[in-house]
């Protein structure tokens, strides 16, 4: 590839990472343009380790020809299991193991070679293998994005030529400087839905950071936490306190998400949530329907872990409408993007009545009075209460009991929140 090919395609790469084009497509655009230089590449392979709470990295995959594998994946933990070992036999292992930036490979001799997938690839008509490591150094590093790793292959009898290998090593690091630029932002944009929330990361990452920029917004507000989990912790194992309370901080928040809900913080075993939208009408119906897959989720956890021997527990549930502070609230270098505000604190104190008068879902006056005719068929008053710390009292609701005892009132029930 001559000199002026190359910088052409350097030039794309820079300028299609500022734009942010997605990373398969920057490895095919990278891929097709070689080609079409004369740099017979028959594959391209990239991998780089990322920071999110399920996958340990991602890949991107190009082939000249049609195949079934995906041009985008995820792989989970490399540490154990069948992923470890197939980790320990690849030729980036080695590469990592032996200080390796580059390694040549004709695959003629891959039968001769314990490394993983390079018998495959020559049984596919690839002739030979070229592979890099690219370290980011300690200030370029993220948790465990240390370094990009990236394979090539080409059909060609007489493999790559020497001026091939040399383009190669000019062009892929300004491929990974853009695969790594996505990267950051993709990162960004996780660790902001996972520990603020997808509707907090999305104001965050929007640009609004600065402290005190909070908006009037009506919301229906979802207080929950767990019957008894004091005393469960107390009873358990100090290893077993964490994957107990997880358990249950999962089959909640699927529900509020499921039902188009937004988590704002996790307190303790606690959960607020919020639902919002122009019709109010339609919000209380979304957080019925989390209430009703939330007791789904739990009852369906409850049988794994009574079949596991481990302790069971439900979720009591408080529901509230109003008005709420919504945006930054903090110091200068420590801000919370929450709501704040009187509706606030009584959601959190309708939930806890729900221990008093043993129910597992309590909604306010406000609540019920906004529901349709339909929905207000399924909730039943428990009584008037004055509310610690609030100075006035209201009737609250609950389901009416035959929703869980009567088949068709259940049917009804499920048919009403589904719209």
């Amino acid at each position: 590839m001559q000199l002026t090919s190359r910088l052409a395609l350097m030039n794309w790469l820079t300028g299609q990472g500022l734009t942010g084009l997605p990373e398969n497509e920057l490895l095919r655009g990278f891929c097709e343009r070689c080609r079409a230089e004369g740099l017979e590449l028959s594959r391209g392979l990239l991998v780089i380790d990322t920071l999110h709470p399920i996958y340990e990295g991602r890949g991107f995959r190009w082939s000249d020809r049609p195949s079934n594998e995906s041009d985008l994946f995820e792989y989970r933990s490399t540490a154990e299991g069948d992923a470890a070992e197939n980790w320990r036999r690849s030729v980036f292992f080695h590469m990592l193991e032996h200080g390796h930036d580059e390694m040549v490979i004709d695959l003629a001799d891959a039968p001769s070679m314990d490394f993983s997938q390079l018998g495959e690839l020559a049984e596919k008509g690839h002739k030979h293998y070229l592979a890099f490591v690219h370290r980011f150094g300690e200030n370029g590093a993220l948790g465990l994005m240390d370094c990009l790793y990236s394979c090539w292959t080409t059909r060609r009898d007489s493999g790559f030529s020497e001026s091939e290998l040399v383009a190669l090593r000019d062009l892929v690091p300004v491929l990974g400087l853009a695969i790594k630029s996505a990267q950051q932002v993709d990162i960004a944009r996780t660790l902001g839905r996972v520990y603020l929330g997808r509707g907090a990361s999305e104001q965050v990452l929007g640009g609004r950071i600065s402290r005190g920029v909070t908006e009037r917004i009506n919301a229906v507000l979802w207080y929950s936490d767990l019957r008894g989990s004091t005393g469960i912790s107390e009873s358990i194992g100090p290893d077993e306190i964490i994957p107990f309370l997880n358990d249950y901080a999962q089959a909640v928040i699927d529900a509020i998400h499921d039902a188009g809900g937004d988590v704002l913080k996790l307190i303790g075993d606690g959960v607020l949530a919020m639902f919002t939208g122009e019709d109010m009408a339609h919000a209380r119906r979304a957080a019925l329907r989390a209430e009703h897959l939330s007791r789904k989720n739990v009852a369906e956890l409850n049988a794994r872990r009574t079949t596991d021997g481990r302790p069971i527990t439900s979720a009591y549930i408080g529901l509230h409408v109003g008005e709420v502070f919504y945006g930054n609230i903090g110091s200068e270098d420590r801000l919370d993007f929450t709501v704040v505000g009187p509706t606030v604190n009584e959601v959190s104190r309708i939930a806890s009545m729900s221990r008093s008068v043993d129910r597992e879902l309590l909604a306010s006056a406000e609540f019920y009075k906004g529901l349709d005719a339909a929905g207000r068929r399924y909730l039943v008053s428990t009584g008037r209460y004055a509310l610690r710390g609030i100075g006035r009292a209201q009737d609250l609701y609950t389901l009416d009991p035959e929703v869980d005892s009567s088949e068709p009132v259940t049917g009804s029930y499920e048919r009403y929140l589904a719209g």
